[in-house]
């Protein structure tokens, strides 16, 4: 955990973000408090461009449009033939066809180093299943500890079958590349109410794998733990009187002060 986030900081990692729009101006705000560089570039004109210049592509369907989505397969397939890293966040997949038919066309003609989604997004892209509320997980996909082998089976499978990391993240995140898997314990409720705090883990998983490109895994799960203790410190650095926007900045404001030595103390984990 420790030198995933030191490599961070001493390698700076230039990432390529194509991203929801209601959250981007959060996502280029993490990326740099982690001590790495964010560029946004969505247009079909610059994106092979833009991304050749970086380490790590981040591509977030959170708001799509025809526009963005050509270009999404252009910034892919350029990132791929330069062998860097590259995210795929299903926001919404399953709530709409054109979400779901999107980023399954994605995954046919990009290879994704990581998936990260809530459990309803990830199941939506296995097995076709429709029961995303929104963005939000359907609450009978919640991975909890009653059902937590059974998750943890599946993210192995849809893992092993895909060729990539998946990431599902909520109450228990759970981080495996089909054999290994680091079920993660940080967080809390409350980042739940905030918008973009998945969008924000996702820029911040890219800078990870852009500076730790031989230890993926590791370097996806470092990040989980990284944003889920960054949401355990802001609540805890909260005053009277202030609320959801007040612990959007101090979740980024954690990002920014958090050491190697306190990510991994903090990280709270196992290995199955």
């Amino acid at each position: 955990m420790k030198e995933c986030l030191e490599n961070v900081r001493r390698k700076a990692p230039l990432v390529h973000n194509i991203t929801n729009y209601v959250t981007v101006n959060d996502v280029a705000n993490v990326i740099l408090a982690i001590g790495a560089s964010p560029i946004m570039a969505d247009d079909r004109e610059e994106v092979e461009e833009i991304t050749s210049l970086c380490g790590g592509l981040n591509i977030n369907i959170g708001t799509l449009n025809q526009r963005t989505i050509e270009a999404m397969h252009l910034a892919g397939k350029k990132a791929n033939a330069l062998q860097h890293k590259i995210l795929l966040d299903p926001v919404g997949a399953g709530a709409s066809a054109l979400r779901t038919k999107t980023a399954l066309s994605l995954m046919k003609e990009v290879h994704f180093d990581v998936i990260r989604g809530n459990v309803s997004e990830v199941k939506a892209l296995a097995l076709g299943s429709q029961s995303t509320k929104g963005v939000d997980a359907d609450a009978a996909d919640v991975v909890r500890e009653e059902n937590l082998q059974k998750m943890l089976s599946f993210a192995k499978k849809y893992a092993q079958s895909f060729g990539t990391i998946i990431a599902i993240t909520g109450a228990i995140d759970l981080v495996t590349d089909g054999e290994k898997a680091y079920v993660i314990r940080n967080g809390c409720q409350e980042m739940s109410r905030i918008t973009g705090t998945g969008c924000q883990l996702s820029g911040l998983i890219s800078a990870f794998l852009a500076a730790n490109p031989e230890n993926a895994l590791e370097a996806v799960a470092a990040a989980t733990c990284a944003m889920g203790l960054a949401g355990e410190i802001g609540k805890g650095r909260l005053l009277e009187g202030e609320g959801n926007a007040t612990y959007r900045n101090r979740i980024i404001d954690a990002i920014s002060l958090m050491t190697g030595e306190e990510l991994e103390k903090g990280a709270k984990y196992e290995i199955r």
